[in-house]
């Protein structure tokens, strides 16, 4: 799912009404005990780093400088932007330290605002994780200037935890790296008197889709606070059914490739050859990631697709067959080619045979074509068409 020249510069063209809002940061040292107690561990509290304080008009200047590729939104207030540093673990569940981007709408002292949690697409450069602040356009910043508190997590080896390999569709550490990163951000919230409205969204595009519902599945299994503040989710274009997505892939190479597709056989691939294992394993991680990616991916999903190990995808990566308590909102493009379709219908029949009913929706992308990169801009209107309906005090 590799990240879009587009998605780097992505605009928004809803604004969102009402008014209220949620006070800023106005000095970074605590003068009152926070509301609740750091967390030892996974979810603790390490340092915060002001980055910027970001007018409405610089996000306006961001926001025009992609001409035709955007379309305008209108922000509504100054942005503080954060660095955190927190605990989490990766993927072999070690602890190690890790960062995000929090994004602080400035209102008027004492006004709460929602909380928005926003998980980025696969991305190839360090400088692309939301804690670099290296595009003042991207959602993180663009949403806060609508009026949401957005935490937006680097992920385990993007940001302070680069080096560490990039649990790549490893379920529970990518759904670790959001909620202690929520956690983290909660406790350092309340020594700053910034006032969250008890209500938490989650989204994430690609990637950041499959995370999201990761974040959601790991949720609802936990007993954190945010549990009961969680009010809706929208995922686009994910890869939830890892398995399924595999088998799409494999498809599309055994039609490409020439002539490495004629010994790729579903249910066959442990016993390529060690030349030509190399040569498929490089294959699907460019078709997932993209080319030569200057950040390290753990390779463990496309490892256990070629070992034939689909109890290890399903245990490991998959995250669609379970039944949300929660909204979920799916949106995926019927001809996108990164991400199959088929992960996303998967995914919402195993979860109404589940009994999620209608809980969990799916949204066709009307992009034509509807592929992974032209569904962009149309995701990022159905998510804030979906968030307005039940957003308050923006």
């Amino acid at each position: 799912m590799n990240r879009l020249p587009l998605f780097a510069s992505l605009c928004f063209a809803l604004v969102l009404g009402a008014c209220g809002g949620g006070g800023g940061a106005k000095d970074p040292a605590p003068t009152t005990p926070p509301t609740s107690a750091n967390p030892a561990g996974p979810g603790q509290f390490l340092g915060a780093t002001l980055l910027k304080t970001i007018s409405p008009a610089e996000v306006s200047a961001a926001l025009a400088k992609d001409g035709d590729a955007a379309f305008l939104a209108t922000p509504r207030y100054a942005v503080q932007a954060w660095r955190i540093t927190y605990l989490t673990v990766d993927e072999a569940g070690r602890q190690t330290v890790a960062s995000g981007l929090v994004g602080v709408p400035q209102k008027a002292a004492n006004a709460p605002s929602p909380v928005l949690s926003y998980q980025h697409a696969t991305i190839k450069s360090q400088a692309d994780a939301p804690s670099s602040l290296a595009r003042l356009g991207d959602p993180p910043v663009v949403l806060a200037s609508l009026g949401y508190i957005v935490e937006a997590a680097d992920y385990v080896g993007f940001g302070v935890s680069a080096g560490t390999p990039h649990p790549y569709l490893v379920s529970a550490a990518s759904a670790s790296a959001v909620i202690d990163f929520l956690t983290a951000s909660k406790y350092w919230r309340g020594t700053q008197h910034i006032a969250d409205n008890k209500q938490l969204f989650l989204t994430g595009y690609s990637e950041g889709g499959y995370v999201t519902v990761a974040a959601q599945r790991a949720l609802q299994a936990g007993t954190t606070p945010h549990r009961s503040e969680l009010v809706r989710v929208v995922a686009g274009d994910g890869p939830y059914d890892v398995g399924a997505t595999m088998d799409q892939l494999l498809e599309i190479m055994r039609t490409d490739y020439f002539p490495l597709g004629y010994v790729l056989n579903p249910g066959f691939l442990r016993y390529l050859g060690d030349e030509d294992r190399r040569h498929a394993r490089d294959i699907l991680l460019a078709l997932l990631i993209g080319i030569d990616p200057s950040v390290v991916y753990s390779p463990t999903v496309v490892d256990n697709f070629l070992n034939d190990n689909r109890a290890a995808i399903d245990s490991l990566s998959s995250v669609y067959d379970w039944a949300p308590e929660v909204p979920l909102d799916l949106f995926h493009g019927r001809d996108d080619r990164t991400v199959p379709y088929v992960s996303a219908t998967r995914t919402l029949q195993a979860m109404q045979a589940r009994g999620a009913g209608n809980r969990v929706t799916l949204t066709d992308c009307v992009a034509q074509p509807a592929g992974h990169a032209q569904c962009v801009l149309p995701y990022w209107r159905f998510v804030l068409g979906k968030f307005a309906a039940d957003a308050k005090d923006l």
